[in-house]
């Protein structure tokens, strides 16, 4: 009988902190508690690294409002597009009805998140700037959408790729890059970014990682001094320099050492995060990583 009872409050221990791990607490962005009795059914992202993350997760069922920057996977389609998601119209959103509102941790947002949390409705604002900080939204929603290891499955499955190229690439010299973000006004990637953490992570240099801000302007005479090796840039920005007589006495641009970056992987800091590595590596050093 006292074995039976034993085994009874074991399970019932192990069943109550299987309940908490959905009902703890979280602390977001803005230093605001999230606390989610059970796993949201109804979720809108306004925050476009989580909807592929979301996917990733199984919860691409319950997205029913999306910013519209998220058109990837194609079943995210079938949500709602709300916006850019910055500033987003409240009264919209609240009109789906969520039972979870993922957004972007921007000051421009907290009025909308304070809005929706006096709305009764669980408001997650996320800042995802930095690889670490994917890893943690990995997490995170992992616990709040009740599924712990599938949170910790993704951020690890992200982590032994990105760890595979950091490993090819370690011994290979450093190749000094200038991201080509936006012409007009010129903007490139810094330190403040995990664009800057790829480069760095495929065997690259970025030529700006002096600079705190994830994507400063600059401009192209300090562009000319600092004399990068490679320009890497999207299909676009490569035309744009080619074309542009501004850019004509870049000894990088005259030699055609232009590298063409897929935006689909490198544009957002989510689940393909590793993949974005690897193309990188391959155009930074070919043959460095198969």
């Amino acid at each position: 009988m006292f074995l039976r009872r034993l085994a009874v409050a074991i399970f019932s221990l192990v069943a109550c902190a299987k309940s908490e791990s959905v009902r703890a607490p979280a602390l977001d962005d803005f230093g605001y508690p999230v606390n989610v009795r059970s796993a949201p059914q109804r979720i809108v992202s306004l925050n476009p690294p989580i909807v592929e993350l979301l996917f990733a997760l199984g919860a691409g069922n319950r997205l029913v409002g999306r910013t519209h920057w998220d058109l990837s996977p194609d079943s995210a389609r079938f949500a709602k597009d709300l916006g850019p998601g910055i500033r987003p119209n409240v009264e919209a959103v609240l009109g789906l009805k969520p039972d979870f509102v993922i957004l972007y941790a921007s000051n421009d947002n907290r009025a909308a998140a304070n809005q929706l949390r006096a709305a009764g409705v669980n408001t997650l604002a996320l800042k995802i700037d930095h690889i670490a900080d994917f890893h943690k939204a990995a997490r995170q929603l992992g616990v709040l959408l009740g599924d712990s290891a599938r949170g910790a499955a993704v951020s690890d499955s992200v982590s032994r790729t990105i760890e595979r190229v950091r490993s090819a690439t370690a011994a290979l010299p450093r190749k000094r890059v200038f991201w080509h973000i936006w012409d007009a006004p010129l903007i490139t990637i810094a330190r403040g970014s995990y664009m800057h953490e790829l480069i760095e992570i495929a065997g690259g240099s970025n030529v700006y990682s002096d600079l705190p801000d994830p994507s400063p302007s600059v401009s192209i005479e300090d562009v000319m001094k600092r004399n990068p090796e490679y320009v890497l840039t999207g299909p676009e920005g490569a035309a744009k320099v080619s074309r542009d007589p501004r850019w004509s006495s870049l000894p990088a641009i005259k030699a055609g050492r232009i590298l063409v970056a897929d935006t689909t992987l490198v544009g957002r800091p989510s689940v393909r995060l590793g993949e974005a590595a690897l193309s990188l590596a391959r155009l930074i050093h070919p043959g460095s990583v198969r």
